[in-house]
């Protein structure tokens, strides 16, 4: 059944703002980095909590995603290691504080002084572990989302140092404004690498690196992929995803089925 998304709302905590610069660039690739978003102290908090949570439901592991290098049945090894810790605003403390500090610069980013988090979609905690992690192709995160018009930006924030080697995000810039023909992509609607314009583009891509309390904002349109974590530790990063006032989720659809949280900017 479809919620209203206008039942909860909340005042955004933070004064955060991003220059006419920096909103143009994020209209042109498609994504935004914003350095040390996480004070310490939040950071410090929401890092806690999450490793406190990490065994806890509701979760979604490696053998659930069926991506390349995860675990194939539940006797295979590693079948039980975590990928994303989800409902993560539900869980309240530190986790759900911070869903209202980059408000302000999604905000922005929309042109929409009212906001809204989706609870359906991303609302997590990603987890990438040694060993145990796969790889995630190139894709859109709006590709099975269901919203009218389709625009809505994720905010990943970096609780560790994010690079190649332990699986940090590739995004192809500009290619959330793709009029995309649907032969590019396979079966999985992931780009096919083997198609010579993909094929240039993906050697066009960038690695983003982050650092801790680092925020990284980026059109749910803009495809992005990343490899398996070959280090010794766990990578974390947590997700939300907003839309403005112009968008909303299609009722009768997934997107519809959990309450969105407003915030006023």
């Amino acid at each position: 059944m479809y919620v209203s998304p206008i039942q909860l709302v909340v005042e955004c905590n933070h004064m955060s703002d991003i220059s006419t610069q920096e909103r143009q660039r994020f209209d042109r690739d498609g994504y935004l980095r914003v350095s040390g978003l996480a004070d310490p102290t939040m950071l410090s908090a929401i890092s806690a909590q999450v490793s406190a949570e990490l065994a806890s439901q509701p979760m979604e592991l490696e053998i659930d995603v069926g991506y390349p290098g995860a675990p194939r049945s539940e006797s295979d090894r590693g079948a039980s290691t975590p990928r994303r810790l989800l409902a993560a605003y539900a869980r309240d403390g530190a986790i759900q504080s911070w869903a209202g500090v980059p408000a302000p610069i999604i905000s922005r980013l929309l042109d929409s002084p009212t906001v809204w988090l989706s609870q359906a979609h991303h609302n997590c905690v990603m987890t990438k572990y040694p060993s145990y992690s796969s790889d995630t192709l190139w894709h859109q995160d709006i590709r099975f989302w269901a919203f009218e018009p389709p625009h809505l930006v994720n905010c990943w924030l970096a609780l560790g140092t994010e690079r190649e080697e332990n699986g940090g995000l590739r995004v192809i810039p500009g290619s959330h404004r793709w009029k995309l023909d649907p032969e590019r992509l396979d079966q999985g609607c992931f780009l096919d690498p083997r198609h010579p314009e993909n094929a240039a583009a993906i050697d066009a891509s960038i690695q983003l690196d982050l650092e801790p309390g680092d925020a990284l904002f980026f059109h749910a349109g803009l495809f992005h992929a990343a490899t398996r974590n070959r280090t010794d530790s766990v990578k974390l990063s947590l997700v939300y995803s907003y839309h403005g006032a112009g968008t909303r989720p299609v009722p009768g659809t997934r997107s519809a089925a959990l309450e969105e949280i407003r915030f006023d900017c």
